[in-house]
């Protein structure tokens, strides 16, 4: 029991990076997958059911090239929980990125995000355009939350880290008044 909350209480200390911006910083999904409402880690919006690994979704349902498109997407998750990756590494794989550059900056000086990563375990191609994505929060390289749920979209010709997991992770430190989530 003591080795579970051990995890948990290392994983919100990842958690709270999020909140170290200032209340201007802008969380807002100004793209089609935000609603403003504060998003669960585990809620996804799935419009066709799941495929089993190593099938691609019904035509229509998925990206033309669901291989490439999960090799993309594992990748940039990596980089986007990476804390050796700049801030500009970060916004190119993050929904709305440029518009969310301070608080990226944010994780920089921060001793929590420098031990935080993570392991991309499961992709499911919702649609075309959006992927629910599962993936193991790491602390010092163990595991803190695994099987953590969130979700990946095509913006700009990239698949990247939704605005919708930034703010589940928000909402996971316990600070739901950052603006947008």
């Amino acid at each position: 029991m003591v080795h579970v909350r051990h995890s948990r209480t290392a994983a919100w200390a990842a958690a709270a990076v999020l909140v170290l911006v200032p209340a201007t910083a802008a969380c807002s999904d100004n793209g089609d997958g935000g609603s403003g409402s504060s998003p669960t880690p585990t809620a996804t919006a799935t419009t066709a059911p799941p495929t089993e690994p190593g099938t691609s979704p019904p035509a229509g349902e998925g990206p033309a090239d669901p291989a490439a498109a999960e090799a993309e997407i594992e990748q940039n998750w990596t980089t986007f929980f990476d804390p050796e990756a700049s801030t500009e590494a970060k916004v190119k794989v993050l929904e709305n990125g440029e518009d969310l550059r301070p608080l990226l900056a944010a994780f920089g000086g921060d001793k929590n995000a420098a031990q935080s990563s993570a392991k991309v375990t499961d992709v499911q191609f919702t649609s075309p355009t959006e992927a629910t994505v599962t993936y193991d929060l790491l602390v010092g390289g163990a595991p803190a939350l695994p099987g953590s749920k969130g979700t990946s979209v095509y913006q700009d010709e990239t698949w990247k880290v939704s605005v919708k997991t930034l703010c589940a992770l928000v909402k996971l430190s316990g600070n739901a008044a950052a603006p947008g989530c």
